[in-house]
C-alpha cells in the first residue's frame, strides 16, 4: 500500500508554514479571487511566491483553489490569473467550473488539474470524464460511502488519483452547491461568500397561520434544523487506506492556526503509525482527544458508513465548542538559559496550568513559573499582544509551536 498524502487547509501564509511544520505532506491555498473561500484571508500575488518557494524548500506540494462556479463578468481577469499561475507552477489547480477548466488548459497547461468537491462526483462514469478532458485527481463528493469510494476507485484509470475530505466543517447543500445565503443574505456561496444560513435558527410557518411560529422540534429557543456536525474520520484510518483514496483532505481555510496545527499533528501521527505495522494498529484515545479541544460543532462520520442519521445534526446551537485559546507561539530558545522564546497571543498569568502543542511531540501539561518579559525581567502576566515572552518549561520546543491555556 503506498501512504497517503495528508493534505491540508492554508488560509494565509502563516497557516500554510504551521501546516508543514505539523507534517503536512501538501497544502490548499487561494489566491485573492477566483477561491471559494473569501472569509479566508487568503494570498496576495507576493504570498503565492511565497507560499511557492517554501514548499519547494520544503519538499511539499502545493494546491492553488481557482474554484468558485464564475458568471460571465467573472471571466474577463481569469486570463491574467491563469497565466500569474503558469509561471508560478503549482503543484495542482482545484477547478468545479468546465469553463475554468477549459480556459486553465488554454492559459495554464502545465499545471496538473483537480475536480473539486464542488463538482458532484459522485460516479465512476463521472470520474473517467474528467480524466478524459485532462484531470489528474478527482474530489469525492462528500455524500459517498466507503463501499462507494471503494467501487469507484477499482472502475478508474490507476493515474487517476481521489481525494476525500475527512475532517472539518460539513455544508448541509448537495456538494456545497447552494442558493440559501445568496436568497437570505445575498451572498453567493458558489462563488466563495457564504453566510452560513444553514447554521441559523428556524422555525416553521404554516401558510394559513402567518405569524404564528411553530418549533421543529419540542423546544422553545426552536431548532437548527440544518446545521451539521462536523466530520472526524480519525478511528477510521485503515478504512480509508483501504478504500483507495489517496489524498486525506482536511477543511479548514477558515480556521486558525491552532486548529491547522492541532488537526493535521494528530491525522499525522494515526497514518504513521498505521503503515508501521497495519496488523497491529489501534486507533489511540489521545488523538480524538485532541481534536475535541480545537473548536468543533461535534463530530459525526458523515456519509462515509451510510446515510447518516438524525445524530449526524446538531438541533441544540450552531456555537462552535471551544474548550482552549492558544496563549503563545514559540519563536525561538535560548540553549544557554534554556528559556522558550514566545510571542502573546492572549492574555495569560504566571502559574496559568498550560499545555503544549508541539510537532511530532506528546503534548504535556506545566505551570508558568518564572515567567519574563523579552529582557529577561520577572513579571506577573502577559496582557499585550505579539508581547515577547521567555519561559522555561525544562523542555525545547520548536518555532511554530504553541502554548495553549483551558478556559475556565
Amino acid at each position: 500500500m503506498k501512504k497517503p498524502e495528508l493534505l491540508a487547509p492554508a488560509g494565509s501564509l502563516e497557516r500554510l508554514k504551521t501546516a508543514i511544520a505539523f507534517g503536512a505532506d501538501a497544502v490548499y491555498a487561494g489566491g485573492e479571487a477566483f477561491s471559494m473561500r473569501t472569509a479566508a484571508k487568503n494570498f496576495s500575488a507576493d504570498d503565492l511566491k511565497r507560499a511557492r518557494e517554501l514548499t519547494l524548500a520544503k519538499d511539499k506540494k502545493l494546491y492553488i483553489a481557482v474554484n468558485i462556479i464564475p458568471h460571465e463578468g467573472d471571466l474577463k481577469e481569469l486570463p491574467d490569473y491563469l497565466t500569474e499561475l503558469a509561471d508560478l507552477a503549482p503543484d495542482g489547480l482545484i477547478i468545479s467550473d468546465l469553463g475554468v477548466l477549459s480556459m486553465a488548459k488554454q492559459y495554464a497547461s502545465n499545471i496538473p488539474i483537480h475536480i473539486s468537491t464542488q463538482a458532484n462526483n459522485v460516479n465512476s462514469e463521472t470520474f473517467k470524464m474528467w480524466h478524459g478532458l485532462g484531470a489528474s485527481r478527482v474530489v469525492c463528493a462528500r455524500e459517498l460511502s466507503f463501499e462507494e469510494i471503494k467501487a469507484i476507485s477499482k472502475e478508474i484509470p490507476d493515474d487517476l488519483e481521489i481525494e476525500a475530505f475527512v475532517h472539518g466543517a460539513m455544508c448541509i447543500s448537495y456538494s456545497g452547491r447552494c442558493l440559501l445565503s445568496s436568497y437570505m443574505a445575498g451572498r453567493d456561496s458558489n462563488q466563495g461568500n457564504c453566510a452560513h444560513p444553514c447554521r441559523w435558527n428556524y422555525h416553521l410557518v404554516e401558510e394559513q397561520r402567518p405569524g404564528e411560529y411553530l418549533p421543529v422540534y419540542e423546544n422553545e429557543r426552536g431548532t437548527f434544523i440544518f446545521n451539521s456536525k462536523d466530520l472526524c474520520m480519525i478511528e477510521y484510518i485503515p478504512e480509508i487506506v483501504n478504500s483507495g483514496i489517496n489524498s486525506l483532505k482536511l477543511e479548514g481555510r477558515v480556521k486558525t492556526e491552532y486548529y491547522v496545527a492541532t488537526v493535521v499533528k494528530v491525522y499525522r501521527e494515526a497514518i504513521d503509525r498505521y503503515f508501521e505495522n497495519p496488523e497491529t494498529y489501534q486507533t489511540d484515545p489521545k488523538w480524538l482527544c485532541e481534536l475535541s479541544k480545537v473548536s468543533n460543532r461535534h463530530y459525526t462520520t458523515g456519509f462515509y458508513l451510510g446515510k447518516p442519521d438524525e445524530s449526524a445534526q446538531n438541533y441544540e446551537t450552531s456555537a462552535y465548542v471551544r474548550n482552549y485559546d492558544v496563549v503563545a507561539v514559540v519563536t525561538g530558545y535560548d540553549k544557554t538559559t534554556g528559556e522558550l522564546l514566545l510571542e502573546q497571543r492572549n492574555r495569560f498569568f504566571a502559574g496559568d496550568e498550560l499545555e503544549t502543542v508541539a510537532p511530532f511531540m506528546d503534548s504535556f501539561s506545566f505551570r508558568a513559573e518564572g515567567l519574563k518579559d523579552v529582557d529577561g525581567n520577572l513579571i506577573e502576566s502577559a496582557p499585550h499582544a505579539q508581547q515577547g515572552l521567555r519561559l522555561n518549561i525544562g523542555k525545547e520546543l520548536p518555532p511554530l509551536s504553541l502554548i495553549r491555556k483551558k478556559r475556565s
